[in-house]
């Protein structure tokens, strides 16, 4: 699904990646681990077209980033903190999103809430949740156009220990379902939970570790 051939980005005169190759399979959970700092997110920032490589390539789904497509289609996402408009309910900021598309319905916005453990008809605006409704808001998001590929950077950040397990379930419901997902995360239980293959980011530098 994920093709990486000898990608570095240099960003004022800072070696952020480092000759960076890499394959992930599609239909498995792709774990990346290491140190803030260390590359992860600026990985997965190349993988999505936010950022362009110095050199190297990133081909998703068969299509070259920056070449043939500026974005991996059929993609959801979830990098640093999610953004949403805080005065809006956490549906509204979901529908807009969904309107600017219009590939799902209504039913399905809220059908994806409930099962990230949200009320869609909660009137709360966004800006009065805690971290962890925050974090299960930009799940909805991700995951509410049924993408083929999941880019997950802390997706856990923030969730109290049932939301942790919630969260754990639904990433591997959608394995079942042969989603491909790479996720970054801090937790060593999760990693081990969840991933069918791990890679160490130190330095710019990545290692295959499984």
């Amino acid at each position: 699904m994920i093709e990486i051939k000898n990608v570095n980005l240099t960003l004022q005169k800072n070696e952020i990646l480092k000759n960076v190759s890499a394959h992930f399979e599609r239909g498995k959970i792709h774990g990346l681990i290491g140190r803030n700092g260390s590359g992860k997110t600026m990985l997965m920032k190349c993988i999505c077209g936010f950022v362009k490589p110095t050199s190297g390539e990133i081909s998703v789904d068969g299509k070259r980033i920056g070449k043939d497509v500026d974005f991996p289609k059929n993609t959801g996402i979830i990098i640093e903190t999610p953004g949403f408009i805080p005065y809006y309910s956490g549906f509204k900021n979901l529908k807009l999103l969904a309107d600017l598309r219009g590939k799902i319905s209504k039913d399905v916005i809220r059908k994806t809430m409930e099962q990230v453990g949200l009320d869609p008809d909660l009137k709360r605006h966004v800006r009065k949740y805690s971290l962890g409704m925050r974090q299960r808001l930009g799940l909805a998001q991700a995951i509410m156009e049924d993408p083929d590929l999941l880019i997950l950077d802390e997706p856990m950040n923030g969730l109290d220990n049932d939301g942790v397990k919630d969260m754990r379930k639904y990433l591997l419901d959608l394995k079942e379902q042969r989603k491909t997902i790479l996720i970054a995360s801090h937790s060593a239980e999760d990693i081990e939970v969840l991933c069918d293959t791990v890679c160490e980011m130190d330095k710019g530098v990545l290692t295959v570790l499984r």
